[in-house]
């Protein structure tokens, strides 16, 4: 009990834990939050339509969304009918590596989409990460990480806007053309960007001559040079094998 009242302590100055739903769980947390804008339904009535849902100082900077307290939920934050977030600060669980334990077998297997947002508080995030990217992937985890509250809060709150928008609004746009094509041909070589694509092209004017040109000439091109010259040369002259 003492425990999770240093959490919801913790949660209160470091994190974000009031929804899109939010959870509210004890006077630690309600208290914590006495100078944000209350809710109208923080009294856990049903949540309104389009709303986020648990808080604290990420909720100030929520501003595209409405968001409500929901007493019920486990996560800390439900985005969606079937995607909820957990928010975790690395200070925090250098000093209570055990909580974000806890709050996995809470939320047990509710939720299609699960999402561990995490705060980058700390000088060296480097082996936290690791081993965060680690329970991610056993517990079903997407991972993401922030480097302040209000980076946190647009982060939900896109989640939240894109909820029942088409996939094809967060895809890539496809350009059709040859010359994009060829583009893509030649940035899937290492370290070869879209800028050298395109200065190559410009230089020879074409794929065929850029396929016989030597590598020394190749490496005559601006942003180019001698090793990612001979990358291309061999790419491009690279047998083709049959399966």
């Amino acid at each position: 009990m003492e425990n999770r009242q240093d959490v919801e302590m913790l949660e209160a100055t470091t994190s974000a834990n009031a929804s899109i739903s939010v959870r509210k769980t004890n006077t630690a947390s309600a208290s914590s939050s006495s100078s944000l804008p209350v809710p109208s339904a923080a009294g856990g009535g049903p949540l309104s339509k389009g709303s986020i849902l648990r808080g604290n100082p990420v909720l100030k900077h929520i501003r595209s969304v409405p968001w409500e307290y929901d007493p019920n939920i486990q996560p800390d934050y439900v985005v969606g009918a079937t995607a909820c977030v957990l928010f975790l600060s690395i200070r925090y669980h250098n000093l209570h590596p055990d909580y974000i334990h806890d709050r996995l077998k809470e939320l047990r297997g509710a939720y299609d989409l699960r999402v561990l947002l995490v705060q980058v508080d700390v000088a060296d995030p480097y082996p936290i990460l690791k081993t965060l990217s680690h329970i991610a992937m056993l517990a079903d985890l997407t991972i993401l990480m922030a480097h302040g509250a209000e980076e946190a809060a647009k982060i939900l709150e896109n989640y939240k806007v894109y909820e029942n928008k088409p996939p094809e609004l967060i895809q890539e746009k496809q350009d059709p053309s040859i010359m994009q094509q060829v583009i893509d041909s030649l940035t899937s070589i290492r370290s070869v960007n879209k800028t050298d694509a395109m200065t190559l092209l410009r230089v020879f004017g074409s794929l065929d001559s850029l396929i016989e040109a030597s590598p020394d000439k190749i490496a005559l091109c601006p942003g180019i040079g001698p090793q990612k010259a001979q990358r291309i040369f061999s790419a491009l002259h690279e047998k083709f094998k049959l399966t």
